[in-house]
């Protein structure tokens, strides 16, 4: 991943706790990918992609639209330095969170590129003490920068903004559930509007994808195949720190018909984004249940449990609470 750019400024609360101060770098880094900070910034970008995001894009006009979408183009078109761009934006942000002093801390941003990717990066990373190890091999202490907590950060997709056709979700922010303020204040900075709801759009494409599997009526083998084709799928789009494409996913879901499963979904109006930023927790409470014996076949997506389905431990029961029409229309049949 090289690093095009990176500069590092500083947070603080004032002594009487009022408000917040920034200590811009003190010299402008020479371009170019300096390895300490390209593996800072490595580690800043594994952390954010496995964190709860909110998605959107630039806003155009209103009380959302700031000033960043001007900033931005003219840094890309040289009129601006990257330290005059990343100044102007510590101090929004300082502007923007005055009354959370707990943002205090070091504002990385980068300039990234990945692939044919370019990504702009913005994160706050506190200190934390730790214990080291001097040149007399006695223990020191040791200032470390705590990469693995990230309670403000945000990244834009550069190469998608500024794309002929570009998606409803190029700029991203954490979305932690006890950092409301500082999602409001992120979002205000950015002027940006929100356009993806993750956790939804996750919740309904598995939804879909159980509809599509239920449908094709697939054995309990192929079905588990198909699913953890779909959970690695969007796992790694995760790792990433890129979005699931329906076209893409429905290509990896049946290789010998690789256009079924996006129709499946555009014939039942699912209503889903041809781009999907794939959600972690969701992610991790899906699987599926399968099991064979003595001529029965059950098979059942383990979001059911506890809702449509129930499991009775104590003696041993499944209790289904919807029956599928195919099923129940054979039942009835039979009586």
């Amino acid at each position: 991943m090289p690093l095009l750019q990176s500069i590092v400024h500083r947070l603080d609360p004032t002594l009487d706790g009022e408000r917040l101060t920034l200590t811009a770098a003190p010299h402008t880094p020479e371009p170019g990918d300096d390895p300490v900070m390209a593996s800072l910034v490595g580690a800043l970008n594994d952390t954010y992609n496995t964190k709860p995001k909110g998605w959107g894009r630039f806003a155009e006009e209103g009380e959302q639209a700031g000033p960043l979408v001007m900033w931005l183009r003219d840094y890309l078109a040289g009129e601006q330095s990257f330290a005059e761009l990343s100044v102007a934006l510590a101090e929004r942000l300082v502007k923007q969170l005055q009354e959370q002093l707990s943002v205090s801390g070091y504002l990385v941003i980068s300039h990234q590129r990945q692939g044919d990717t370019e990504t702009l990066l913005m994160a706050l990373v506190h200190q934390r003490e730790g214990i080291g190890i001097d040149a007399e091999h006695q223990a020191v202490p040791a200032a470390q920068l705590n990469t693995r907590q990230l309670t403000l950060a945000a990244r834009i997709n550069l190469t998608q903004w500024q794309s002929d056709a570009p998606s409803a979700q190029y700029v991203s922010f954490l979305k932690d559930r006890g950092g409301k303020k500082l999602a409001e204040g992120l979002v205000a900075l950015l002027g940006m509007e929100e356009g993806v709801d993750a956790p939804a759009e996750t919740r309904t494409l598995l939804k879909a994808f159980s509809d599509y599997v239920e449908k094709e009526d697939f054995d309990d083998e192929v079905s588990r195949e198909k699913t953890d084709t779909l959970v690695d799928y969007a796992n790694e789009q995760l790792r990433r720190g890129e979005p699931m494409t329906l076209d893409e996913l429905s290509g990896l879901v049946n290789e010998q018909q690789p256009k079924a499963f996006y129709e499946h979904i555009r014939n039942a109006d699912y209503g889903l984004s041809p781009e999907i930023p794939p959600d972690k927790r969701t992610l991790s409470q899906f699987r599926r249940f399968t099991g064979r014996a003595g001529g029965v076949s059950i098979s059942f997506d383990s979001h059911l449990l506890g809702s449509s389905i129930e499991y009775d431990a104590a003696q041993d029961r499944l209790i289904i609470k919807q029956v599928p029409k195919q099923l129940r229309e054979q039942l009835t049949k039979q009586d």
